[in-house]
């Protein structure tokens, strides 16, 4: 079957209005929001260009679209609502484009459960007001909560600004609905914890589209929080709010809100004059007598390491514009414009090392290097950099944010570091998914074998 022949069985299956070949919807399908995509996108390219865009409302369609592309041999790369920074939705070998963003509906909540089902579709932001109508929340707050979808967190292994308390998408999901590459529908998930073989929902969770389309999902939901404390601290210096945030997490406290922002980010969240040197944002929250005690001991093991107070107002401050993406946004659109976040993870012993050689290689490379620290475990951290600069020209730009990739990435391999914490692979990452998977590279190969034996499901993703 040639790419005409699946063109009109798609417009068969699904109908004409649903199946487009148009330039200006393949140029569409042919960007995400990563910076390097963004620069293409600048300068007229579109290197990544599907060679059909279809949208599917309905599990049904999508398994019609699944068998097409499978008789066909037509690779097919799964959309949400584009909001992926590392290439994850670009369709590297054309095919097909399938835009999920109309697999949407009510959703479903069981207050008895405190769970939540609803389409893959659904836009983050538009769930999470739905839920708080009604005095619940799903406690999952990536960054990009209004420009993403149920679905695309799944793909992604998604986490959340409230992740040190809530945990990640992986933590939150119950069950997910997915389509297979040859259009079979499973339910994967565990009622609530089950000892009948591995966990299989987590097969497909951060799997970015390569074994599975997710359909439909079923995640947790807390009721609002009875009670809310924050507050900011400036520190010595980074070893000592590593060392704070080190002992919160290891002494089994749980608040909500932890990041650690080096100066020169610090100089970015704080109002100019309140603080000198890094800062830590500190909150908790819950029934009121827990909350207050959680962040008593949170704060003290802080002021052990010379934390001092500079009070709740810049923690509300971010709060209220913890979702905007302007600075980046209007700083690409300049001409030699550029930005990038590169976030990664190490183990609370590495990690001080890691993000100095970090933020010492990639200097020659932004006019800014910001740090953070953010999302804790009791073994670890993750760290966000943000890079700004302005270059002569987008030609310049784009050299410089491959340069920033790759510096990154070998510090963070050389430091036996996590090369994604939770934006995941796509294409920023390529050339470096097998040294970082190591031995497990393998069982991941054979996964996609089993789980997609002709590779049509997102090829050149994830190294495969």
């Amino acid at each position: 079957m040639t790419t005409i022949h699946a063109t009109d069985a798609l417009e068969e299956a699904l109908g004409a209005g649903s199946v487009s070949t148009s330039d200006a919807d393949r140029d569409g399908a042919s960007h995400d929001t990563w910076p390097v995509s963004t620069v293409w996108q600048k300068l007229g390219r579109h290197p990544h260009r599907p060679d059909i865009v279809v949208r599917a409302n309905s599990t049904a369609q999508v398994q019609d679209v699944m068998r097409i592309a499978t008789a066909s041999g037509t690779p097919v790369t799964a959309r949400g609502l584009g909001s992926s920074v590392t290439g994850q939705p670009l369709p590297i070998k054309g095919g097909i484009v399938l835009d999920l963003s109309g697999l949407v509906g009510a959703p479903i909540l069981s207050e008895v459960d405190a769970t939540v089902t609803v389409a893959a579709g659904v836009m983050g932001g538009d769930l999470e007001s739905w839920l708080n109508e009604r005095g619940w929340t799903m406690n999952h707050f990536p960054q990009s909560l209004y420009r993403s979808t149920i679905g695309g967190w799944i793909a992604t292994r998604a986490t959340g600004q409230f992740s040190s308390r809530y945990g990640g998408i992986e933590n939150l999901v119950v069950a997910y609905e997915c389509v297979l590459a040859d259009g079979t529908v499973a339910r994967l998930g565990q009622r609530p914890r089950a000892a009948m073989g591995p966990d299989l929902k987590q097969l497909l969770i951060g799997s970015e589209g390569t074994l599975g389309i997710v359909t439909e999902v079923t995640v947790k939901v807390f009721r609002l929080p009875e009670t809310r404390v924050v507050d900011a601290f400036t520190l010595p210096s980074v070893q000592a709010g590593v060392d704070v945030m080190r002992e919160i997490a290891q002494a089994g406290l749980k608040p909500f809100l932890v990041r650690f922002y080096d100066v020169d980010e610090a100089a970015h969240v704080v109002a100019p004059g309140t603080a000198e040197g890094p800062v830590l944002f500190l909150g908790a929250e819950g029934l009121d007598g827990v909350t207050q005690a959680e962040f008593a001991a949170a704060a003290g093991i802080a002021r052990r390491h010379g934390a001092e107070s500079i009070g709740s107002d810049p923690v509300t401050a971010w709060m209220g514009r913890r979702f905007d993406f302007s600075t980046v946004e209007r700083l690409l659109a300049e001409p030699g414009g550029y930005a990038e976040t590169v976030e990664v993870a190490n183990m609370w012993s590495r990690l001080p090392a890691m993000y100095e050689e970090m933020k010492r290689a990639l200097q020659p490379y932004a006019d800014e290097v910001l740090g953070h620290f953010s999302h804790i475990y009791e073994q670890g951290s993750s760290l966000y950099l943000i890079l700004l600069g302005r270059a002569a020209d987008d030609e310049e730009a784009l050299a410089r944010l491959e340069a920033i990739w790759s510096t990154a990435m070998e510090i963070v391999v050389a430091h036996d570091g996590e090369v994604s914490h939770h934006h995941g692979g796509g294409l920023a990452r390529q050339a470096w998914v097998e040294r970082s998977l190591g031995t497990g590279f393998p069982v991941l190969q054979r996964l996609k074998a089993a789980f997609d034996p002709d590779g049509i499901l997102n090829p050149g993703k994830l190294g495969m």
